[in-house]
């Protein structure tokens, strides 16, 4: 399985580098994962919900340049359906068995995904709903992709 991680903007922590440098290592073993990150609007104070919008169309024509016509695309939205981790796990796993080879999961900006993008996702994901900063989020992501790859295999990690 290729998976891919579009997200906008770079990290900037070393720390939260080094946790998603961690968990891409360990998901060798399981997929082909690579990071794509396209470049973040600067978003002035105090922006109206036009310029936001606006920034988020920018940002998402960038993330739409990177999605692959044949993936399946999943858009992590504060709106999308919730999973514990055997549930996430077990649609990884499902996904697989329907013959998808390559997932594409978009992880917006600041002020989130623009309409466009999750208007091509096939799937829109929540990890909850509170607002999680969108550096740390990849980490979240890259831990919980791991955990599946370790429930279906399983293997001792999840509990």
């Amino acid at each position: 399985m290729k998976i891919d991680i579009l997200c906008v903007g770079k990290v900037k922590e070393a720390e939260v580098r080094g946790m998603i440098a961690e968990y891409s290592k360990r998901l060798s073993k399981y997929c082909k994962l690579e990071i794509l990150e396209v470049a973040d609007e600067k978003t002035p104070d105090g922006a109206s919900p036009k310029v936001e919008d606006e920034i988020r169309k920018k940002e998402g024509e960038r993330l739409l340049k990177l999605v692959k016509e044949q993936a399946y695309v999943v858009a992590l939205a504060i709106d999308g359906d919730m999973y514990n981790s055997e549930q996430l796990a077990a649609r990884l796993e499902r996904l697989g068995v329907e013959g998808v080879s390559h997932i594409q999961l978009i992880i917006g900006g600041s002020l989130g995904l623009h309409e466009s993008v999750l208007a091509r996702a096939d799937h829109k994901l929540s990890f909850s709903k509170l607002t999680f900063p969108h550096q740390l989020m990849r980490v979240i992501l890259l831990e919980q992709i791991y955990r599946s790859y370790r429930i279906i295999s399983k293997e001792p990690y999840h509990k």
